[in-house]
């Protein structure tokens, strides 16, 4: 189960994400991905620091976000993952192609 909640700051938009990444979140996640876009910024935030759980298919999705964000023409960046997630981005090799930002402050630093 996921819960999310959207919030702007600067004009910014951060999707707050809390529970478990899988298959079952798609629509959810989907949705307040579509719900940020529609914001018309040059960013989308997604906040981990709720996360507690990302199967393969959590990781599937985030690259099909990325995707979506990239013919956008909005730039996707991450922060709050615990050190678990992050190594797993680092496997996978998403760390090349979605920014990783410590905290909060340093993402809206680098969506300038």
């Amino acid at each position: 189960m996921i819960d999310y909640k959207i919030r702007t700051i600067n004009g910014n938009p951060i999707v707050d994400i809390e529970g478990e990444i899988r298959q079952t979140a798609e629509t959810q996640l989907s949705a307040a991905f579509d719900q940020a876009l529609a914001m018309q910024s040059n960013v989308v935030l997604l906040n981990f620091s709720g996360l507690t759980y990302m199967n393969s298919f959590g990781i599937g999705l985030l690259i099909t976000l990325l995707i979506r964000a990239q013919r956008q023409e909005t730039q996707l960046r991450v922060f709050g993952l615990h050190e678990h997630y992050r190594e797993i981005f680092d496997l996978a090799r998403l760390n090349e192609v979605i920014p990783i930002d410590e905290d909060e402050a340093q993402s809206l630093r680098a969506a300038r």
